[in-house]
């Protein structure tokens, strides 16, 4: 078996694990899977209730990874989440009291509730894997995973997260409501095994994560398909209803993204259509709009179905 056969039969047997903990939702399970393949963080934006949380600690279970949870609140501090040093009386010296911040996953639950200050405590996370405190960089544990989540309509009392923090989300996902048949299978399942919590197996362990995620550096990419991509990307910029378009870490994210799904697919090479497939969760949350659509949120995916559209898609061999 090839490796990259490993990695997708490995990679389908993780979803196949979280989806007993979670119903009828294979297509979000599959681009989450990618992301962490991918080596990107992930932003779900969605209405309470709808098993945000409950997928990332199914995740971690089943890929054998640490997991934290932060509930963000506007007196949050940035030393919350980074830990800090604390004088230890008894050995007349400080210490480092690592935050939850030092996991593999960490969920940061509502992370626009948090002041500007705290959020920014987690771009150096999330860019450099590593934390700075009292001058020195501390490494972050391999792999690391930000999860990130914040509701859609309530808006009282929350901050923006700003672009360049947006910008390193690898996608921006929505989990959605289940079906009328998912939610009765989900009340079947809970009546069956008589109790809240689900005990998932574990497939993985960190250091295979890490792995995987190098295989992805094998897989081929034609030139015309990176040409492809940055057309894409190119056409965000020049939009008359765009006034920033995506970054050129947007197409980092593309070119990730499909050779993930290319594994996942159990493929070596990429297609178009593996492009194509993550264009909204790769560039919605990296489009900012002129002022006259600010209140349209409909806006941004019409852009880039707009964007697909209009740009030629390459023949590959």
């Amino acid at each position: 078996m090839t490796e990259i056969a490993k990695v997708s039969q490995l990679s389908n047997q993780i979803i196949d694990e979280v989806e007993r903990a979670v119903v009828g939702k294979r297509d979000l399970l599959e681009a989450i899977m990618a992301s962490i393949l991918a080596g990107g963080h992930v932003l779900l934006e969605d209405y309470p209730g709808l098993g945000k949380t409950l997928i990332a600690r199914s995740f971690a279970s089943a890929l054998g990874l640490d997991f934290k949870r932060i509930q963000f609140t506007p007196d949050l501090l940035p030393g919350d989440i980074t830990g800090g040093y604390i004088f230890n009386r008894s050995k007349n010296q400080f210490e480092l009291r690592q935050g939850p911040v030092f996991t593999n996953i960490l969920l940061a639950d509502e992370i626009n509730r948090a002041s500007p200050k705290t959020q920014s405590a987690l771009l150096e996370a999330m860019q450099e894997g590593q934390v700075t405190m009292e001058g020195e960089s501390l490494k972050l544990p391999d792999p690391f995973l930000v999860l990130a989540t914040q509701n859609p309509i309530e808006y009282e009392g929350t901050f923006p997260l700003p672009e360049a923090q947006l910008d390193r989300f690898m996608v921006k996902l929505t989990v959605g409501y289940p079906s009328l048949e998912e939610e009765k299978e989900i009340l079947k399942r809970r009546r069956e095994r008589r109790q809240d919590e689900l005990t998932l197996k574990q497939v993985t362990k960190p250091k295979q994560l890490v792995e995987m995620r190098a295989a992805l550096e094998t897989v081929h990419v034609d030139s015309d398909l990176e040409g492809y991509i940055s057309a894409l990307v190119h056409a965000t910029r020049t939009d008359r209803r765009v006034a920033v378009g995506a970054s050129p870490r947007g197409s980092l994210a593309f070119l990730k993204m499909a050779r993930a799904r290319a594994v996942l697919s159990g493929r070596d090479f990429i297609l178009p259509d593996d492009v194509k497939h993550f264009a909204v969760p790769v560039l919605s949350h990296r489009l900012l709009l002129q002022p006259e659509y600010w209140m349209s949120k409909q806006i941004n995916g019409d852009v880039i179905r707009d964007v697909l559209r209009s740009t030629p898609v390459p023949v590959t061999r």
